[in-house]
């Protein structure tokens, strides 16, 4: 667990049962002895990794025990440490469940707390939960900085819009190309029909989302439109793998290129906000040769359609598709400590505020530790790896300008003093406490990178 959230609750929380793990009856090891009588960060973590390292070794007894501790110490609306092992005991008793039906009782083990159900929200609701942290706020204004920037001179503009966030990125950019001195472009957005089953979720459809922002854009005087890209042949069975559902995007938007409607007078932009960590990463082989990964096709597809910029901004976490249980455990752990403790420093135990801006990170966190194979729909990767699959796809980074970091850091004033920017060559991180949680980038087909400078501009 990280200093800050140790130094920052610095309140422990005594266990009930002293004589829990009698040395004469348990495996339990004398490293974790030592932590019972308190319990901070960094010990719940050693607790984490003990259960799991239980699981892994088919231990059911010890298993049992350290789950029992983590029940007792646990809860949705107690201190950051507690709210955050409350949400990983959750998929470990289902992983233990699962392993040891006759032996774990889920109902005996719920961290004190009932089950938090989560609710849509509307089109409000949704810009309040946006603004909370800037943990999307610092990708939307990093993004349509570099968007401004590679758009000038062009009086036509198409975003292919691939995100989570249900558009609202998109009200900002329209608001700054009100402003512009050399005239307003005409702005076409195109969306996905589908998306992944994944927070946040809205009781409003895509359509009703592109009114509103067409109203908005009317009121700002600028030319607007509005695409749904309808994607036929996805299955609609809502059981059925986000995995599989990426796979058949893919061949559809490959096969098909027309469906993204691109038309040679735009200047097109593909903004990726939290989107490439949900398409698949595994890769298989074929008759003769490796079969690239879907995420690879992916941007093997955006490459071939010739964007001016291609924005992409993610979490700054590194869990393969191959990570162990443990592994996983460890990096969400002192990754996910961010946003609970962020939110810890202005919203009070109770507020359903927070309580919903944390279940939605639980439901990552049931989905990490609780799912393995394909039933595991996020797959992140560092910046350096991100850095090298873009590279090695044909991409050149980009550097965002000075007036884009000027906005950032305005951005940042608004939120607590715990938020702060930092640079990884060309790109922007956010972070917390020094500690990264969130990345920014943008990038270029090398091929125009490549170009004279007179050939450069002759695509304006």
């Amino acid at each position: 667990m990280k200093a800050e959230l140790q130094a920052g609750n610095s309140s422990s929380v005594s266990l009930q049962n002293p004589n829990l793990f009698p040395t004469s009856q348990s495996s339990i090891s004398g490293a974790l002895q030592g932590c019972l009588s308190s319990i901070d960060g960094a010990c719940i973590e050693r607790l984490l990794l003990h259960c799991a390292n239980a699981l892994e070794r088919n231990d059911v007894t010890l298993a049992q025990q350290v789950m029992w501790v983590l029940n007792n110490v646990a809860s949705s609306t107690g201190d950051p440490n507690q709210r955050l092992a409350s949400y990983f005991l959750k998929p470990l008793i289902l992983k233990a469940s699962r392993v040891y039906p006759a032996s774990i009782n889920v109902n005996d083990s719920s961290g004190g707390d009932e089950s938090f159900q989560r609710r849509p929200m509307s089109v409000t609701e949704l810009a309040r939960y946006v603004d909370l942290i800037p943990w999307y706020r610092f990708g939307f204004c990093a993004s349509n900085g570099a968007i401004l920037k590679a758009i000038q001179g062009f009086s036509r503009v198409h975003v292919l819009d691939f995100s989570i966030t249900h558009c609202m990125q998109w009200p900002t950019l329209i608001d700054e190309l009100s402003k512009l001195n050399e005239g307003v472009p005409t702005l076409r957005i195109s969306v996905l029909s589908w998306r992944p089953r994944v927070p946040p979720s809205l009781n409003a459809p895509v359509q009703e989302v592109g009114q509103r922002l067409s109203n908005f854009a009317k009121f700002k005087d600028v030319p607007f439109e509005f695409n749904v890209i309808e994607l036929t042949g996805l299955p609609h069975d809502q059981s059925s793998s986000d995995h599989l559902h990426y796979d058949l995007l893919i061949r559809l938007l490959m096969n098909d290129l027309s469906t993204l409607k691109i038309r040679d007078d735009e200047a097109l932009v593909v903004n990726c906000q939290n989107w490439l960590r949900y398409i698949p990463d595994d890769r298989k082989m074929g008759n003769s040769s490796e079969i690239p990964s879907c995420r690879d096709c992916f941007l093997d597809m955006i490459k071939s359609i010739n964007p001016c910029i291609v924005t992409v901004v993610d979490e700054d976490c590194d869990i393969g598709a191959s990570s162990g249980l443990s592994s996983r455990i460890t990096t969400c752990f002192n990754y996910l400590w961010i946003p609970f403790d962020a939110l810890e420093t202005f919203l009070p135990k109770h507020s359903l505020q927070r309580i919903e801006y944390e279940s939605d990170f639980g439901q990552k966190i049931e989905n990490f530790i609780g799912f393995e194979g394909v039933k595991r729909i996020e797959i992140f990767e560092s910046t350096s790896k991100l850095s090298q699959r873009m590279v090695n796809n044909g991409f050149s980074s980009v550097a965002f300008c000075e007036d884009t970091i000027k906005e950032i850091k305005l951005l940042l004033d608004e939120h607590a003093s715990g938020w702060g920017m930092k640079k990884d060559g060309d790109m922007l991180l956010l972070t917390w406490k020094g500690h990264n949680s969130v990345y920014a980038s943008a990038w270029v087909p090398q091929r125009l990178t490549e170009l004279e400078p007179w050939e450069n501009s002759m695509l304006h």
